[in-house]
Formats: structure tokens, C-alpha cells, sequence
């Protein structure tokens, strides 16, 4: 199989696992991805990679992929900051079921990617000019820093294709949340958040299992006219994890408390439609394993020598968290 030539940062900064490396998408609808994450976020996407049978074959038996489904792929990045997250498209040549039916933010499952920026409002203007629809209208929010100062936020979800929140977020006067792109202030994929019912499980695998730290955890409640578009007072848990050492592509996760948590009835994995799989980097894959087994966290493949276009080269395993998410673990050569 061949590899991109785009030469992306090793994730991995002392930990047992780094930040998230990869975002793998299903689509039926190619046309829309390119327009909006290519055209409208400027990003670029290449493929399909090229791929023979035998390989196909690998990677569809790796990934859990059923035989009757077909698909190419596509890699998607923002070339002048090649740190942030990849996203692996595949473009299915035949229906699979989509992870979400609405822009809900109460259905379970995946939930977003965030485009961190150094100009939230040029951003608003350029989505606004596309006609991409927004949750809500830009907010200004207040935060408190690591040291104790107040500062303020820009932010605004976008519907992106296959009900994926896009979140456009600026930290105003401060560090971004991800390094953007100097000449023109855009950034990311540089985090990525899910909806779990069983919050706490599905912490506890990325806290023990990979090695991520908790950086907050906290009980919010939805502003009055958010963007989440819940009622105004909604509690949610909110908790950010991050790889060691690592100041971006972090997780994000959301869990509300007041029952009314939507399940689709469609798992949060590929190859249904959406986003459904992260892949992380190892230092030590047998250890992942070893760890996951422990825990009582299911193996949907266990390790395998792997090439991959965006991964690279090595061995890597399929987990399925307690939520029923995919994670790629891989280990360079």
C-alpha cells in the first residue's frame, strides 16, 4: 500500500499513547465532504488511495468491515499544520446506517470535530458566505485560565455533512486550542468530542486504558439560546482528556443529566455513516492490549502487522470502547 508524502508529527510526547492522530469518516456522499471540509474549511484531500485486493482485504477483515461493503479512501488534512488531525474518509459504494439522525445534540455517539482559529469572526464570515448552517448565532463566552485570569471565547457550532458538529471556537487574547494555519488564522481538526451515556466507563478506558489525562471534568448547564440547542439550565457533564504532554487533538466528552439523552439505535463505529473510529499512536502496544483485556474491553482485532496511508507502518490492534466506539491503536516500526 502507499503512503502519504505528507510528513505528519509523531503524537506522541512521553505517554503510553498520544493525542488523536486520525479521525476515520464514512460517506456515501464524497461531493459534500470535498465542499465542505475541502472548499469551505480549505483543507486537502487526496486519493483514493491506491490499494490492491489482498490489502483491501486486510484492512476491511482489520477493521471489522463486512464483506458486501465497499469503499475507497480518501486522506483530508490542513497541509500547513500537518500536527492536527487527519481525517481518513471512506467513501462507500453502497448504503451503510447513518450514526445520527438529526443535529440533536442528545443523540449518543460521536458528536464533533473542533476547527480551533485566530479568527473566529473572518471564519463566521467565510461559512456564512457558503451557506453553512450554524446551531446558533457566534457566542462570546467568558473562561477562566490555568492561573487563575478571566478570559473570553468566540464560538459557533456549524452542520457539517452527515449531522457532524463543526465547531469554530477562538480563545480571545490567549493561546489557541490547537495551532492554526498564521497566514489566514484557520485551524484544525484539532479536537474531537462524543456523547456517552456511560460517561464515567468511557473515561475510565481512555484514563487507564490509553494512558490520557483529565485536565477538567465538571458539571455545566446550557446557556439560554446555546448552541447545543437543549434547554437553557440543562446540566451536563463536560471533561476534556488529554494525551501526555500534549496541548492539543484532545477528547472531549459530554453527558446530560437530565434524562432525555437520545439512542439512535446505530453504533458509533465504522462503516456507518459518520464519524466513527479515532486512531491514537502507541509506544507500546502490547501494553495497550494488555491493559484492555484487563479491563474487560472488547478486541475487535488484536494485533496485526499493518500498513496504512496515514498511519504508517507497524502493528496495530481494533478496540471498542464501552460506548461502542472504534480505536486504532497503532505502533510505529
Amino acid at each position: 500500500m502507499e503512503t502519504t508524502t505528507l510528513e505528519i508529527p509523531n503524537s506522541i510526547h512521553g505517554g503510553l499513547t498520544g493525542y488523536i492522530h486520525c479521525a476515520t469518516l464514512c460517506t456515501t456522499d464524497l461531493e459534500a465532504y470535498r465542499h465542505f471540509y475541502g472548499e469551505v474549511m480549505k483543507m486537502q484531500i487526496d486519493g483514493p488511495v491506491s490499494q490492491t485486493k489482498e490489502e483491501k482485504t486486510t484492512q476491511k477483515t482489520f477493521w471489522n468491515i463486512p464483506e458486501d461493503v465497499d469503499y475507497e479512501v480518501y486522506h483530508c488534512y490542513r497541509a500547513t499544520v500537518p500536527s492536527l488531525i487527519q481525517l481518513r474518509i471512506l467513501h462507500l459504494k453502497q448504503n451503510t446506517p447513518h450514526i445520527h439522525n438529526s443535529y440533536n445534540s442528545y443523540e449518543k455517539g460521536s458528536f464533533s470535530l473542533g476547527f480551533p482559529t485566530s479568527d473566529a469572526k473572518g471564519m463566521d464570515k467565510r461559512l456564512q458566505s457558503y451557506n453553512v448552517g450554524a446551531m446558533a448565532p457566534m457566542q462570546l463566552g467568558d473562561i477562566v485560565r490555568p492561573d487563575g485570569k478571566s478570559g473570553q471565547y468566540l464560538e459557533t457550532i456549524y452542520q457539517g455533512p452527515d449531522y457532524l458538529h463543526c465547531v469554530g471556537i477562538e480563545r480571545v487574547n490567549y493561546p489557541q486550542l490547537a495551532p492554526c494555519d498564521p497566514e489566514d488564522g484557520f485551524g484544525g481538526p484539532g479536537y474531537s468530542a462524543f456523547v456517552a451515556g456511560d460517561s464515567d466507563a468511557e473515561i475510565t478506558f481512555y484514563t487507564e486504558v490509553l494512558g490520557q489525562n483529565i485536565v477538567f471534568d465538571s458539571v455545566w448547564e446550557a446557556a439560554d439560546d446555546g448552541a447545543l440547542g437543549v434547554p437553557d439550565g440543562t446540566p451536563f457533564r463536560f471533561a476534556g482528556l488529554y494525551a501526555e504532554g500534549a496541548k492539543q487533538n484532545h477528547i472531549l466528552f459530554l453527558d446530560f443529566k437530565d434524562g432525555n439523552m437520545v439512542d439512535t439505535g446505530v453504533q458509533s463505529c465504522i462503516p456507518n455513516q459518520g464519524l466513527g473510529m479515532w486512531s491514537f499512536l502507541t509506544s507500546n502496544i502490547e501494553e495497550v492490549v494488555q491493559r484492555a483485556r484487563n479491563k474487560g474491553i472488547q478486541i475487535k482485532s488484536d494485533i496485526l502487522p499493518m500498513t496504512d496511508y496515514i498511519m504508517g507502518t507497524g502493528k496495530a490492534c481494533l478496540l471498542e470502547t464501552p460506548n461502542g466506539f472504534y480505536v486504532e491503536i497503532f505502533e510505529l516500526n
